[in-house]
């Protein structure tokens, strides 16, 4: 079964794809990370490799994952998303680390 999830895009992966700075995907279930990032690539293939990496499949260092207020950067990429973005009320947003000191 498949639901539409709400994915919101760095500034410069928007550029990138030429979309809004919020996309609607079909993703299957179970929603999680992996799903989303997988539907993205699939649709934006110009995405491919940006947010996680072409050979290990990990999320890049420097991109962070949130989803209804909390940081799940960490969490594993299977697991499941919280029901909101699962329902497409919230957004899953992907964000561009900053880095430096």
């Amino acid at each position: 079964m498949s639901t539409i999830v709400r994915v919101v895009l760095p500034v410069h992966l928007r550029t990138l794809a030429n979309v809004a700075s919020e996309v609607e995907l079909s993703v299957t279930s179970p929603v999680t990370a992996r799903t989303i990032v997988d539907a993205l690539e699939q649709r934006y293939p110009v995405l491919g490799g940006t947010i996680c990496d072409y050979v290990t499949r990990e999320r890049r260092p420097l991109v962070r994952f949130f989803a209804c207020e909390e940081d799940l950067s960490h969490a594993a990429l299977d697991t499941p998303l919280p029901e909101a973005v699962a329902a497409g009320t919230e957004p899953f947003l992907i964000v561009g680390a900053m880095a430096g000191g």
